[in-house]
C-alpha cells in the first residue's frame, strides 16, 4: 500500500510540474527593450545619473500583456558613490485580441522626455499577430495628459 501511495505521489507530482511548464511556456518577452539614461549635477559637487529601461511579457495564448520597467538612480560625488536606488516592476494591459490563439507581439515605445512626447511622459506601440490565421492587429497608447492613457487599436488589412 505505501509503495501504491509513493507512485501516485510522483505522478500527481509529475502533472504539478509538467502543468507549470506549460503554463509558464504561455509568456514570452518581446524583442525590443530599450534603456535611457540622465544625468544631473546637483548642489555640492554632486552627480546623480538615472536610468530606466522598459520590457513587455505577452501571454501568447490570451493576448494579455505586462509592460515592466526597471530604474537605478546613483549619486555619487568626486570620490565616492554615496547612494544607488533601484525601484520597478510589471503592470498588467487589456487584451490585444478577444479571442485565445496563438500570437506574437512585440512593443516599442518613446524615451521620455523628447519631442515625440506632446502631452506627457510619451506612449508607446504594440503589435500583435495571430499566428494561426492572417491578422495583425497594431495599437498606440498615449498619455492625454489628463490622467488617464488613449490607447486605440486597428485591424491591418491586407492588399
Amino acid at each position: 500500500m505505501n509503495l501504491v501511495m509513493k507512485i501516485g505521489f510522483g505522478v500527481a507530482l509529475s502533472f504539478m510540474t509538467l502543468a507549470q511548464a506549460a503554463a509558464a511556456d504561455e509568456f514570452k518577452l518581446s524583442n525590443n527593450q530599450r534603456i535611457s539614461c540622465s544625468r544631473g549635477l546637483s548642489a555640492g559637487k554632486l552627480n546623480t545619473a538615472t536610468c530606466k529601461s522598459y520590457a513587455y511579457v505577452f501571454n501568447v495564448k490570451t493576448s494579455e500583456y505586462f509592460r515592466c520597467q526597471v530604474s537605478l538612480a546613483l549619486t555619487r560625488d568626486n570620490k565616492e558613490v554615496i547612494n544607488v536606488q533601484t525601484d520597478g516592476g510589471c503592470t498588467k494591459k487589456p487584451r490585444i485580441f478577444e479571442a485565445d490563439s496563438s500570437y506574437s507581439f512585440d512593443a516599442t515605445e518613446t524615451e521620455p522626455p523628447n519631442t515625440n512626447s506632446f502631452f506627457g511622459p510619451g506612449g508607446y506601440s504594440v503589435w500583435a499577430s495571430d499566428n494561426n490565421a492572417l491578422k495583425v492587429r497594431g495599437c498606440i497608447i498615449i498619455s492625454s495628459g489628463l490622467g488617464s492613457d488613449i490607447s486605440k487599436c486597428l485591424d491591418m488589412s491586407f492588399q
